[in-house]
């Protein structure tokens, strides 16, 4: 059996918030203790007080999550809140981890997230799937899902960048009552029914492709052997924009670079440029990729969204619904304004009847087989959990 709900509260107080959640998470479970609790919280929260009074008014199984950049439900939308998805199951099996210092080694943090998994070693779940939310302002994420992916073999991986209400500051990861930077959170999920995922984005490349000729981390310093700002000026120049480089995000929002893959372009958000002609970018960009400027008609992002959805209602094989979780771009939210809330309806149309919540984060993750895969910006993913 599997019981699942969406709570959301508004409330400024972190203990009052706390408080919100845990008591309709346990009225809508029948008094039940959830199996796990899946919190997403705005920075405007004191964490600690918030998951300090979320376990004492309810004591979940794991409790787990990450600080984001706008909250919401099948019902609500706001950014200075705190939205969850809580499920009671007899049918799942749900373990949990943390690994700490992705700036200084990938490697032990993927082991620390691996060390905790039971699906490497217990094979009476042929489904195995796993919930991965991490600091991405510490860089590396595609990095590790692609050890993690490499380790584990068969898991599906899905989730998102922890945010900050877009201040791009200092972002959080939740496991227990610890809220931790430069770290990612796991939770494995083992059942014997699969796990419905989808991801999608609606963005087309434009104009020449170009080399990332130089790059560190998250900054492209150079596209074909010129700075990279002045590639960003000239493509603005010829397609009649404006780019003001002390004022560059409203540029910068509806033009993002795409990564060439076999299975499609992967997004980045450019985020700020630098004095050296360098653009600092929301992830990765390794030297040596094939990159292009992306473009998007007004209704793709919406449409996107409804194509994520239904692949991960399909992707369930004829399971039930239960709940299901819906991640997105804060950067989507920031170029859609007022229209954002029309992609989160195109989901819930979608879904009917199923409760969904999630939040919008610093990037995407999505590892399916047979569908586009890794770490994106601006790409919703949708994960549809059965009853």
């Amino acid at each position: 059996m599997t019981t699942s709900t969406v709570v959301f509260t508004s409330k400024k107080s972190s203990e009052e918030a706390g408080r919100e959640l845990a008591t309709q998470a346990l009225k809508a479970l029948n008094g039940q203790l959830p199996s796990v609790f899946i919190l997403f919280a705005s920075s405007a929260y004191n964490y600690e007080v918030l998951l300090q009074s979320i376990n004492r008014n309810c004591t979940p199984e794991i409790l787990i999550g990450c600080s984001s950049a706008g909250e919401f439900t099948s019902a609500d939308f706001e950014t200075d809140s705190a939205s969850a998805v809580v499920i009671y199951s007899t049918d799942m099996v749900f373990s949990a981890g943390v690994g700490t210092g992705i700036k200084s080694s990938r490697s032990q943090v993927v082991q620390e997230l691996l060390s905790p998994l039971k699906g490497l070693n217990k094979f009476d779940y042929p489904f195995q799937s796993g919930l991965v939310l991490a600091d991405a302002l510490s860089g590396h994420t595609d990095e590790i899902i692609d050890m993690l992916t490499e380790k584990t073999g068969t898991y599906q991986f899905f989730g998102g960048g922890a945010g900050d209400n877009a201040n791009f500051q200092k972002t959080h990861v939740f496991l227990g009552e610890e809220a931790l930077s430069d770290a990612a959170v796991i939770l494995e999920i083992l059942s014997k029914k699969p796990l419905g995922l989808g991801v999608k984005h609606g963005w087309k490349p434009v104009g020449e492709k170009m080399r990332v000729t130089a790059s560190e981390g998250m900054r492209i310093i150079s596209l074909n052997g010129a700075p990279a700002a002045e590639v960003f000026k000239e493509y603005a120049d010829a397609t009649g924009q404006s780019l003001d480089f002390n004022d560059p995000i409203p540029f910068f929002l509806h033009n993002l670079l795409g990564i060439e893959t076999e299975q499609g372009f992967k997004l980045r958000v450019p985020l700020a440029s630098q004095q050296d002609g360098s653009i600092a970018c929301a992830s990765d960009i390794p030297v040596g990729s094939i990159i292009s400027f992306m473009a998007i008609e007004p209704e793709a992002a919406k449409h996107a969204a409804e194509q994520a959805t239904a692949m991960a209602i399909d992707s369930l094989k004829g399971s039930k619904p239960s709940v299901a979780l819906f991640f997105d771009c804060v950067a989507t939210r920031l170029r859609m304004g007022n229209q954002f809330i029309h992609e989160l309806e195109q989901v819930k149309s979608i879904l009917g009847d199923t409760n969904y919540a999630g939040c919008n984060t610093y990037g995407q993750i999505a590892r399916v087989n047979g569908q586009f895969s890794g770490f994106h910006n601006c790409t919703a993913v949708v994960c549809v959990i059965p009853e």
